[in-house]
């Protein structure tokens, strides 16, 4: 007897599976191997933009990758279970059943709650862009190789022996730096901000999630200082990267273009149903009123009769 084929959303699930498995693999190859070349930029002897104090080791900046990486990925997910739980509930409350989504069933024998299903829907596609903006800021760093604040304090340059005898001549090549090779080549890597794109993607997408989703009385103003309050933490991450003479403005400002755009992708192309779902009731009716035929009124009109006094004479 022929096997069955499993069904569309099964299919579908399994299809979305291994993209997610080849992105993080992507991100893995990018972070903790070096299967990538970075691009080894020269610089100029004696260049200004590049002469700042080594600020120290990540772990030792204000805002350290250990509570950056946290926040990106804890806040957001607390974010989500609270208010899918909350709106879930709320419609249970309410008994808006025309609001709320069904219950599915994929496969045989499994059934999906709407609540587990919007919360990892939510979700998922949040870890997607996390990983996505990983790996985009990664290939940027690779291909420009732009060099940190701090460049120079790491190199230690042999001026004497690079012949550096005016602040026009070029120095390229790898030899052309003596201090620690991690060191130097983790400061060959800083365009676009890492720091900065993941803060504020994370920021954009909750922000938009918490606009977009939770609707209820009472948070006119809850609402925008909630949201407010997490982009402003995403940009001064940004500004402090920049004050530790950790990154370039320029890199900051292309980190927050990249966050900002995959998080705005794809909650507008891609979790196309922020907004909730249209009730069927009301769908129906406009359906109804879509099919109805122009039904052309018959003119009529009234003829006025007019009454002349009798006089009596």
């Amino acid at each position: 007897m022929p096997v069955p084929s499993p069904p569309l959303p099964t299919r579908m699930l399994y299809f979305q599976m291994v993209i997610m498995a080849g992105t993080v693999m992507l991100a893995y190859y990018f972070e903790y191997t070096d299967t990538f070349t970075v691009n080894l930029q020269g610089f100029f002897c004696y260049e200004s933009a590049y002469r700042k104090p080594y600020p120290g080791p990540e772990e030792s900046s204000a805002v350290p990758p250990v509570l950056l990486y946290s926040l990106a990925a804890g806040v957001p997910v607390l974010v989500v279970i609270v208010g899918e739980t909350a709106v879930f509930c709320l419609q249970m409350a309410t008994r808006d059943f025309e609001n709320q989504e069904k219950t599915i069933l994929t496969g045989d024998c499994c059934y999906i709650n709407p609540l587990v299903r919007r919360t990892v829907r939510f979700l998922g596609i949040y870890a997607f862009g996390l990983f996505a903006t990983d790996i985009f800021v990664n290939a940027g760093q690779v291909v420009t190789g732009n060099l940190a604040p701090h460049f120079l304090a790491l190199c230690k340059p042999n001026y004497t022996a690079l012949g550096c005898q005016q602040f026009t001549q070029f120095v390229s090549g790898a030899e052309s730096c003596s201090g620690n090779p991690d060191l130097v080549m983790k400061a060959r890597k800083t365009f676009p901000s890492k720091e900065a794109a993941l803060s504020i993607y994370a920021a954009t997408y909750i922000t938009m999630y918490i606009t977009h989703t939770i609707k209820a009385r009472g948070t006119r103003l809850a609402k925008p200082v909630l949201c407010l309050s997490i982009m402003c933490m995403a940009f001064l991450t940004g500004i402090n990267r920049v004050a530790e003479y950790r990154n370039h403005w320029s890199d900051v400002i292309a980190g927050f273009l990249v966050g900002i755009s995959i998080a705005v992708f794809l909650v507008v192309c891609v979790v196309n149903n922020f907004r909730g779902r249209q009730p069927e009731h009301e769908q129906s009716h406009m359906d109804n009123l879509g099919q109805m035929s122009m039904i052309s009124i018959p003119r009529v009109e009234h003829s006025v009769v007019k009454v002349r006094p009798l006089v009596n004479g």
